[in-house]
């Protein structure tokens, strides 16, 4: 039995994309299962046969063996020209049909209609692919207009998702792609990207800075009845600390 034919069962009956070190990781423990079997049926006095070559060659398997089967698959079909092919995503490989048969597999799901995306959505979707993690001030900074609109569409997307908070003044929000991003666009990661690495060097424009909140209104009506400015209470405690 060859690496290849079973790294193919495993993609077929896996509904969740399997990484290569998870699949060589199946491979041993399959070769490890049938080594725990025949040593305790001789434990148990069974005559137990002898593991077949080809089971105790699958202990060495490894992510680069495994890697090299799936390109030894993917020949073989692209030279009986099946209608599926291997590719991997973020979370691993998984079996795809090719891309021209793609209208024919849409007629599966006739409710479905391919939408398409706008050219802001798509500008403000690549300056988060590139730049991410982003704040929507940095996002806006690169595009002079505001992104609030198309940030909650590509939220609504899950193209996006909100990946934390930047260690800036008010804590803002940080947006970052989502693993339906790197499916949709047949990418792996952000280095697939075209010129990525160029790009996300490229210095961007600065968001501009927020105005210093106001005073606290009780605050100033306190500091009124007592005769100070709120102005002169601030330097004093900006001094005293």
């Amino acid at each position: 039995m060859q690496l290849s034919a079973i790294v193919e069962a495993l993609l077929i009956a896996s509904q969740n994309p399997l990484p290569s070190e998870e699949i060589a990781r199946l491979v041993r423990a399959r070769v490890a299962e049938a080594e725990d079997v025949k040593i305790r049926e001789t434990e148990e006095g069974k005559e137990a046969p002898a593991l077949p070559d080809w089971l105790l060659e699958l202990t060495a398997t490894s992510a680069e063996k495994v890697a090299e089967a799936i390109s030894e698959l993917n020949q073989a079909y692209q030279d009986s020209r099946r209608a599926f092919t291997i590719i991997e995503r973020p979370k691993g490989w998984k079996v795809f049909t090719r891309i021209e048969y793609g209208e024919f597999v849409r007629q599966l799901f006739p409710g479905r209609k391919p939408e398409r995306m706008s050219g802001p959505a798509m500008e403000t979707l690549a300056i988060i692919a590139y730049r991410q993690p982003i704040t929507k001030a940095a996002i806006e900074a690169v595009r002079g207009v505001a992104c609030d609109g198309m940030i909650q569409k590509l939220l609504d997307r899950d193209l996006i998702r909100i990946g934390g908070r930047a260690e800036l003044p008010g804590r803002p929000l940080l947006y970052e792609t989502t693993d339906l991003f790197f499916e949709h666009f047949g990418i792996r990661s952000i280095d697939d990207l075209p010129n990525a690495s160029e790009l996300r060097k490229v210095k961007l424009p600065e968001p501009e800075q927020a105005p210093a909140p106001a005073a606290d209104p009780e605050q100033q009506l306190a500091l009124g009845a007592v005769g100070i400015p709120a102005a002169a209470a601030g330097d004093e405690s900006s001094t005293e600390s």
